[in-house]
């Protein structure tokens, strides 16, 4: 078995480890799990059995863990349709904790020189500089999306693929019958606890993602704000308007 554990958190990497620090398969199994919830959730326990081909009771066991642990927690999800008779299938999201989005010492450090920021130079300075962070990260994420050619859809998964590798644990989700829109999803956010008080990163990074992905991107929620995703629409289409003839205007 490898050594290396993937996951985006420092909660992942512990439960991979027994207490003798060595690699543990149940804790590099839960650390899938959680990498999951974080990447997909709300998920239920069945989803996350068929992606990892395990019997419902070992996902259930690890997930009393990880609940245990206060690692995830349970989703009321929303209704998608009409629902049959019984209990609804619980889902799972990440916590704070699971997603480590905690504030550490960097994070405390970035917010309090962006405060200092902002009391000498003003809210626009803060502003200016959150543009030029994800300008930056825009112009490196771009050659992988330019690559992906001219699709829309193609070019969200390419730059949700490099926002994974950055640690955003981003996935593409289709919206809608015939996927006229998707979700860009992103279940961990490096600077989480620097944005919980500086939202003008948010609203920079969306405008980076508008910027690459070349359509009107909105912003419907973020974990900076309470959520347990950050999560972006993105058209994959504009639908023609119609006259008051009901005619597709040209």
């Amino acid at each position: 078995m490898s050594n290396n554990v993937s996951g985006a958190t420092p909660a992942t990497e512990i439960l991979a480890r027994s207490e003798h620090g060595e690699l543990s398969e149940d804790g590099a199994t839960r650390a899938r799990i959680l990498d999951l919830i974080i990447e997909r959730g709300p998920i239920t326990a069945r989803e996350l059995a068929s992606i990892l081909e395990l019997t419902a009771a070992a996902i259930r066991r690890h997930l009393s863990i990880l609940l245990d642990h206060e690692l995830i927690s349970d989703h009321e999800a929303a209704p998608a349709g009409a629902r049959g008779r019984g209990r609804p299938a619980r889902h799972f999201i990440a916590t704070d904790k699971g997603r480590g989005g905690a504030a550490n010492p960097y994070s405390t450090l970035a917010s309090e020189a962006l405060v200092q920021l902002a009391e000498i130079a003003g809210a626009d300075a803060v502003e200016t500089f959150a543009k030029e962070r994800f300008s930056r990260l825009a112009e490196k994420y771009r050659p992988q999306v330019e690559a992906a050619g001219a699709d829309p859809l193609a070019r969200a998964e390419a730059l949700a693929e490099a926002l994974t590798a950055d640690g955003y644990a981003a996935t593409v989700r289709p919206v809608g019958e015939g996927s006229i829109a998707l979700q860009l999803c992103q279940g961990h956010c490096p600077v989480q606890a620097v944005a919980e008080n500086f939202p003008q990163l948010c609203e920079a990074e969306t405008q980076a993602f508008s910027t690459l992905l070349g359509v009107h991107v909105q912003r419907l929620a973020t974990l900076a704000s309470g959520e347990h995703v950050c999560t972006t629409h993105v058209p994959l289409f504009i639908r023609p308007r119609r006259d008051s003839e009901g005619n597709h205007d040209h």
